[in-house]
């Protein structure tokens, strides 16, 4: 995707709402922003860092995340096609520093919008405003429902929640280590590794490298209210 013509595509595919909403203003965000690519496990911003432009993911995924003086993570979200960080509009809002940590989980092809032009677009289109404000209203949300989650529930129940939530009917695997399930969490992977083995013995997963197989879906289940 080198040309202008292909970016509009990307972007009409990635933010459906744009092209419905104002092709126009479709356009005038395709000029406005240059593409950007990165390989996959590249830091997109560090902690500390001013954050320069907005990325709106049109392929591939970045994880955003929280690094603590022991050295543990906990994963704030994920950001794919058709989304963008929260903490960095915020950041960009508010002339503050980055205050977490940013990297792509695969190949990333992205939309940089200046931050300048985040900012002074908020005033002048209808779309964006609604885009931005979205955001925030969604992701902080989501972020404070992780607080919760650290604050009020057992681990073992996060644990059971996280293995139903990546799962589906038709598909019970989940290719996750467990120190990247420890990652998410905000744990120790002992302590991931503990509960898993509890929840195997329990015949509700089955456990093999690099790879856990759910088993009794409503068994796990019942775990999450226990």
């Amino acid at each position: 995707m080198t040309h202008a013509v292909d970016i509009t595509s990307a972007l009409s595919k990635a933010f459906p709402f744009l092209a419905e909403q104002d092709e126009a203003f479709l356009s005038k965000l395709s000029e406005a922003g240059t593409l950007g690519q990165l390989g996959k496990s590249q830091v997109i911003c560090g902690q500390g860092r001013d954050c320069t432009h907005l990325a709106l993911i049109l392929e591939g995924t970045a994880r955003v995340y929280k690094l603590g003086d022991n050295g543990r993570e906990i994963t704030l979200y994920r950001i794919g096609p058709g989304e963008s960080c929260i903490l960095t509009a915020s950041c960009i809002l508010s002339q503050e520093p980055f205050p977490a940590i940013a990297v792509s989980e695969s190949e990333v092809t992205a939309l940089l919008l200046p931050a300048k032009t985040v900012t002074a677009w908020l005033a002048e289109s209808a779309v964006w405003r609604d885009y931005v404000f979205g955001l925030v209203a969604k992701r902080l949300s989501n972020i404070i429902s992780i607080v919760e989650e650290v604050a009020f529930k057992r681990m073992d129940r996060r644990i059971a929640a996280y293995l139903l939530d990546n799962i589906t009917v038709f598909k019970r695997q989940i290719q996750a280590t467990h120190q990247e399930i420890a990652s998410d969490l905000g744990t120790s992977r002992e302590v991931v590794s503990r509960i898993l083995k509890d929840l195997e013995h329990a015949q509700l997963i089955q456990i093999s490298r690099g790879t856990i197989k759910v088993i009794n879906p409503s068994g796990l289940k019942q775990k999450t209210t226990e």
